[in-house]
């Protein structure tokens, strides 16, 4: 004859055993990217904490700052921690920018999560390898809209 046990017992145990449990720590911790500082001098505009948002990013400088040209439509330069670009551009172009530069660069597709690397293939094909969930995509060059 199997017993079991009583559901007021069973009610019991399991309280018990939620008391004892850690309390689970739930974070939501996102992906912010710093603020992007921008002035304009003059014909040309400078962006003061280029190089504080690539470390952010976890990407070299020269990658980010080729995009930023290439979709700005502009010629310009690193100078240190800052870019200047040739042109006025305002904070919120430049912001818009690295948006889209970490969706397609920093961010995985399967994921959404940033701790990925860009790695080129021997076929010297562009690809994003994710640390976390193991995904491996190319990157896909953007046609300027």
């Amino acid at each position: 004859m199997n017993e079991g046990v009583r559901p007021t017992e069973y009610e019991e145990m399991l309280d018990r055993a939620l008391a004892r449990m850690p309390e689970m720590k739930v974070e939501d911790t996102r992906f912010n990217i710093p603020e992007v500082r921008v002035f304009i001098e003059g014909k040309t505009t400078v962006f003061d904490n280029f190089a504080s948002v690539c470390d952010y990013i976890n990407r070299e400088q020269e990658h980010v700052m080729k995009f930023l040209l290439r979709e700005l439509g502009t010629a310009g330069k690193i100078d240190g921690d800052r870019a200047i670009f040739q042109g006025r551009f305002s904070k919120e172009d430049v912001a818009k920018q690295i948006r889209r530069y970490v969706e397609d660069y920093v961010l995985c597709s399967e994921c959404g999560k940033p701790d990925t690397q860009l790695v080129r293939t021997k076929e010297r094909v562009l690809m994003l390898k994710c640390e976390a969930c193991g995904a491996f995509r190319p990157v896909g060059k953007r046609l300027r809209r």
